[in-house]
């Protein structure tokens, strides 16, 4: 089981799948954190100091937290995939695969059609 945080847009479906195969999954809307405009560097040390993964879609922006705070408790970006069984095994496979997240920004892609 890993503790993981999941930012304002994240596809709450998937969330929903992540605890069914054992994941400890925080949303920003349960943190109490929604609507609110809160900075993705923001998001990055409140995961952080849960201890929990970042689990987002928006890429770009969190590549660049990692680059300049490589001291957080991981970050797991994935593209866009609407089929939301895949994506969450793909992350829990992901996930099984690393002995720990934290410094580490782990790519999830949607495999080519």
């Amino acid at each position: 089981m890993v503790r993981l945080y999941a930012d304002e847009q994240y596809p709450y479906p998937v969330v929903e799948l992540l605890r069914t195969l054992g994941h400890d999954v925080l949303t920003v809307q349960e943190a109490g954190k929604a609507n609110q405009g809160i900075a993705d560097s923001d998001v990055l040390a409140f995961a952080t100091n849960e201890n929990r993964a970042v689990i987002t879609q928006n890429r770009q922006d969190f590549f660049r937290l990692h680059r300049i705070q490589p001291d957080h408790a991981g970050i797991i970006a994935c593209t866009n995939d609407r089929n939301w069984e895949a994506l969450a095994n793909r992350i829990h496979e992901a996930i099984a695969l690393e002995e720990s997240l934290p410094g580490k920004l782990i790519r999830i892609v949607r495999p080519a059609i």
